[in-house]
Order: C-alpha cells, then structure tokens, then sequence
C-alpha cells in the first residue's frame, strides 16, 4: 500500500497554477504548489467561471444576500449565474467521481470556489466574510471525506503538512479498496498507521482500535465506512507538539530495550528539546529512523507515522 511512489490525482483551481483564466485575464501561480508539491501529484484542474462558458477577461462577480444560501451576481451589470454555476457544478462532480482524486486546493476568497470566510455582501453592499463559494460548498457536500483546503492555509506549515498527509494517507485507503478489502487487510492498515492516528487524537485512536477489535461482528459495508469516516474525522485534527511529543515518548518505549545508555540519553533529550519548541519534529524523527534501522525493530518499521509523505517536501521542518 506503498502510495508516495505513484502520483496522486488532486484537484485545483486552475489559476494557481499558472492558467490565465481569472476576470481580469490573470493568474494566481503557487509556485509550491506546481513545482514542489506538482512533482507528487497529478493535478486535476478546475475553473469554474471558464467551465462554466464565461470569457476571460469578464465582469467580476461577487456572493449576495443570505450567507446560508447565496447568489452569485456580476458586480455592475447584476446578472445572476448561480442557477448556471448549480447546474455546471453538478455536471462536473460527477465527472470529478471518475477522476478518483484524493484531494482538493480552491482558491481563496473566490465566489465560486472559496471554501471558507468568502465575502457576502448584502443588500446594503456591507460585505460579511462568513460564505462559502458555490462550486466549493456543492463539492465538499458531494464529496464530505476528501481532505480540502485552499490556497492562503497552505501557506501555513501545519495546515500545510496536516493537508499533504492526508491525501497520502486517502490515496493509500483507496489502495486497500482496490486490492480487495478484508479484515486482515484492514488491520494491517490500521496497525500501521496507529501512531499516525493516536499524533492526531488519542480519543480516535480508542474508538478505532475497539471497531478493529470488533470488526467480525459488523457488516463489511458499515464497517468500511465506519472506519474510515472515524479515520478522516481523526486526521482534520492538527497534530501538536503535545500530542507528537506522546508519540515519539510511546517510540521511545518500543526502543529502549535495544538502545545503549548514550542513545538513551540523546533520544530523551532530543524529545524534551522538540516538546520545548527548540528543535522541529523533523530532528527526533530522523534519529528515530536511524535507530529503527539500526536495531531492524519491525513493528516501528512499518509505522507510517515516521514516513507519511516523501522527505523531499520537507513538511517536517517546521513543524
């Protein structure tokens, strides 16, 4: 289930990488997004506006009225397109169920695919930020479990790692799926992503391992989507110094009958200086890899926890 040596399908507004197709005939270009990250996944791009049939350059539009259930209207000339937008938007999630991909970046702040904080003015013209735009609210109601996030929190080196792990931990689910799903199968996942789950929620990581434990009492159906909702539901929590700082004390306990007095010490100090903020998880982790290799201790070996996503993007180094 080894998933970071093939490209995961993502999907993107079009205009962050580069494409030309916002109102006023620009681009918002993420370079992280097309040449670091774009080197992992395989983008699936979106615009909504230009899909739907309007021309680049347009008349900029903007949400109006209820922030529950807005319009989406040209800011001068007031045309209304969200009865367009709707009908596009549906057309196009079904396609997007082909496309199977294993996440979402929209563009923030946009009418169409804003997936929080998006302007609504009303009509007095104040603008409260509390939408969300049509096409981003209609995909994440059609698609509830698929990891989102937009292009401003990617800028955040948190939100940034939580939203990468997730697609890689989504792709290698779908994996497990099309190898043929089995109880066996799924206890091997769910073993080898323990500390991965418990670095997110010690509350998820209880209620996972008890529907594991139970998992010949249930249905196979209700027992796959049980799992995995609880799964997704665990990791859209941040993993914290804290919480990490557990985990790497419940590595240590798995180690330390191997370890030397000297590795003892450096491995304790280097988790007390992490849980101080001084160093990044990046530097325990590394010395923790050494040591698994070190002493081949097998149950860590397998733990995705030490390697949930390629090295290369450096998502641990700030974090």
């Amino acid at each position: 289930m080894n998933s970071q040596k093939e490209q995961i399908k993502v999907g993107i507004s079009s205009c962050l990488l580069g494409e030309k197709v916002r109102y006023d005939g620009g681009h918002k270009l993420d370079k992280y997004l097309k040449e670091t990250l774009g080197k992992y996944v395989k983008w699936i791009t979106v615009c909504p506006e230009v899909e739907m049939g309007l021309p680049v350059p347009r008349e900029a539009m903007r949400l109006t009225g209820n922030s529950n259930n807005p319009r989406l209207v040209t800011v001068k000339t007031h045309i209304d397109y969200t009865d367009n937008m709707i009908t596009w938007a549906k057309k196009r999630l079904k396609e997007l169920e082909k496309e199977e991909i294993c996440g979402f970046i929209f563009k923030s702040d946009s009418p169409s695919s804003g997936m929080r904080k998006v302007k609504v003015y009303s009509e007095s013209g104040i603008p409260y930020k509390n939408g969300v735009g049509i096409f981003a609210k209609l995909f994440m109601e059609h698609f509830p479990l698929i990891p989102v996030e937009d292009d401003g929190r990617m800028n955040d080196p948190s939100l940034r790692e939580n939203f990468i792990e997730r697609i890689f931990v989504y792709k290698r689910w779908r994996n497990l799926l099309l190898e043929g799903f089995t109880i066996a199968k799924l206890i091997e996942f769910h073993t080898t992503h323990k500390f991965l789950i418990l670095s997110h929620s010690p509350k998820h990581y209880s209620l996972l391992g008890k529907l594991v434990a139970n998992a010949a009492k249930m249905e196979q159906n209700e027992l796959q989507t049980s799992y995995f909702t609880l799964l997704i539901e665990a990791l859209k929590l941040l993993a914290t110094v804290k919480k990490n700082t557990n985990v790497l004390q419940h590595i240590y306990g798995y180690l330390k009958k191997y370890l030397t007095d000297d590795e003892k010490n450096e491995l304790n100090d280097i988790i007390h200086n992490y849980h101080k903020q001084l160093y990044p998880l990046i530097v325990p982790i590394t010395l923790i890899k050494f040591l698994v290799k070190k002493y081949d201790e097998p149950y860590l070996k397998s733990q995705v926890y030490l390697n949930p996503h390629p090295i290369e993007l450096m998502l641990r180094n700030h974090v």
